[in-house]
């Protein structure tokens, strides 16, 4: 394309296009079509809004379907910035270098198409993630790992697909410094589920809390769009595809381990607690206890390292409802205390709590204290058995072990559970972990710098429900069985019942003899179990 302009022109076009980024895009910007080859770059209405977006404000952050362009506009602006500013230093960062690297591209192929009279500034040193123009003004690209940026002054920082980079969180804690002499900032990403740097800081956008102007383009904001386009284009892809690359839905995208529609019922049936009590006020009470029900109280004790909490949930073993929970940091003669006097006051109920390092401290107390119900299992086999068995069983061990076996069976029956509504819990700190307890590297685990101990001692509750206590359940059937139909004498075992020929009632089971049978019962064990 020619252009015969005088040297006014010239010069007056030089100072138009200075002046408004959206002119000299829509006049001088040229950009490659997948089909069409080298073609005008003519903005839509919401890529020109972008554009005084980023003049208007110093950092932005962009909610995005793919294929809007919005990396493309925002390259362009980032031409606009170098060629018409003297000394700009820009950064762009992506979870992968490639990613940023191809901005930089982006940005150096629309320069060198620009006319040549607006070619003001002239590469000077061009690398393949990296230029420097004549002005002074320079771009590089740059991974997250490492010191990217940490020892320069910045005047732009480009976050490329934000929501995937891992560790975004503890990165801007370290570049923020970078732009405190004026520095702009402009982050921008498809959805990648909740909890991450993207998901909170754009939140806070939204709330007016941090300094973040947040703009949300999903697919229709596309003119040439309609609900024919988004039929075609979804036809093969899944629920948590569709939320990510074209709805702008954080809730539903991400790999969380409970599926998004679980999760938003969860978040449906949130309900405050009747009660907040206890010496921090985190024992949160929902129902107090009722002596028609059974409960089981599942603990998970804090590491000690400060960055966990130790907590616990009440299950109402008939309807498997929460009806309290814990979530604190307590030391852990303390905690002790509270289990053992909650446990009591919710009719001695069975106690799990998780045996790790602290864990066994925590028990070791309980035991102290007498607790009367604690949950016990054979180690190795993490087969449950009752703290009367465990008297006599070497190799029994206090408490439930999370292992590299166990942990994955727990999760996949707390899902079990949620799945088909089988469970019901109203707080809003376990139904928060649930939304930010996703898969890593195939291991299900909370995100970075959150934390996931409400649903560990959640998914323990699952699995004692619905493998130690419904096999015990039957074995005590069994017993019970057994030993209605028997006495015990010096010499023999009689298994004669009521009804039978030479029934004899003065060897009933009754209370004066109850300690010799349960001696019996012990030594006796092996037949018991079968």
């Amino acid at each position: 394309m020619g252009y015969q302009l005088t040297k006014k022109e010239i010069y007056r076009e030089i100072l138009k296009c200075g002046k408004d980024p959206a002119y000299f895009i829509n006049n001088y910007a040229r950009i490659s079509h997948p089909q069409k080859g080298l073609i005008p770059f003519k903005t839509y209405d919401f890529q020109t809004q972008l554009l005084e977006d980023f003049s208007n404000y110093r950092f932005n952050i962009i909610l995005k379907a793919r294929q809007l362009g919005i990396s493309t506009i925002t390259g362009a602006y980032v031409v606009w910035l170098m060629l018409f500013h003297r000394d700009k230093n820009i950064l762009v960062i992506a979870t992968k270098f490639g990613t940023a690297s191809n901005l930089v591209k982006k940005v150096k192929h629309i320069l060198k198409n620009v006319p040549e009279f607006l070619q003001i500034a002239e590469i000077t040193i061009d690398n393949r993630s990296s230029f420097e123009l004549s002005n002074g003004s320079q771009i590089k690209a740059s991974s997250t790992s490492g010191d990217a940026g940490r020892s320069e002054a910045l005047s732009l920082l480009v976050v490329d697909e934000a929501a995937h980079v891992e560790g975004l969180k503890e990165l801007w804690t370290g570049l923020y410094p970078t732009l405190s002499t004026g520095g702009r900032c402009i982050a921008l990403s498809t959805p990648n589920g909740v909890g991450n740097w993207f998901h909170k800081t754009y939140t806070e956008a939204q709330q007016g809390i941090n300094d973040f102007y947040y703009t949300d383009l999903p697919w229709h904001v596309h003119p040439d769009r309609d609900e024919e386009w988004f039929d075609k284009e979804t036809r093969n892809m899944s629920r948590r595809q569709i939320a990510q690359e074209l709805e702008c839905n954080f809730n539903t995208s991400g790999e969380t381990v409970i599926h998004p529609d679980d999760i938003k019922r969860i978040f449906d049936g949130i309900r405050d607690p009747k009660h907040r009590t206890g010496f921090d006020r985190n024992f949160w009470i929902w129902e107090e206890y009722k002596s028609d029900f059974t409960y089981l109280l599942v603990a998970d004790v804090a590491r000690g390292d400060g960055k966990d909490f130790s907590v616990f949930h009440i299950f109402k073993l008939e309807t498997m409802e929460i009806v309290a929970e814990y979530q604190g940091k307590p030391t852990p003669d303390i905690y002790s205390n509270m289990l053992s006097s909650i446990g009591k006051q919710y009719g001695d109920c069975l106690l799990v709590v998780e045996n790790n390092s602290v864990g066994f401290a925590v028990l070791d107390k309980l035991i102290e204290l007498q607790y009367p119900n604690l949950y016990y299992s054979i180690k190795s086999t993490h087969e449950y058995i009752t703290q009367l068995e465990a008297q006599g069983i070497s190799n029994s061990v206090a408490g439930f072990t999370t292992s590299q076996k166990t942990r994955p069976l727990i999760v996949a029956k707390l899902e079990e559970f949620i799945r088909n509504k089988l469970i019901t819990l109203y707080s809003m700190r376990t139904a928060n972990e649930l939304k930010t307890f996703v898969w890593h590297n195939g291991r299900p685990e909370a995100m970075r710098s959150y934390n996931d101990d409400l649903i560990m001692a959640l998914a323990i509750g699952c699995w004692v429900r619905d493998t130690a206590l419904e096999t015990s359940e039957r074995d005590l059937q069994y017993q019970k069985a057994f030993l209605d139909s028997m006495i015990f004498s010096n010499t023999k075992i009689n298994t004669a019942i009521p009804g039978m020929s030479g029934y004899d009632r003065k060897y009933d089971i009754t209370e004066p003899n109850k300690e010799e049978i349960i001696k019996e019962h012990k030594e006796l064990l092996w037949l018991y179990k079968g």
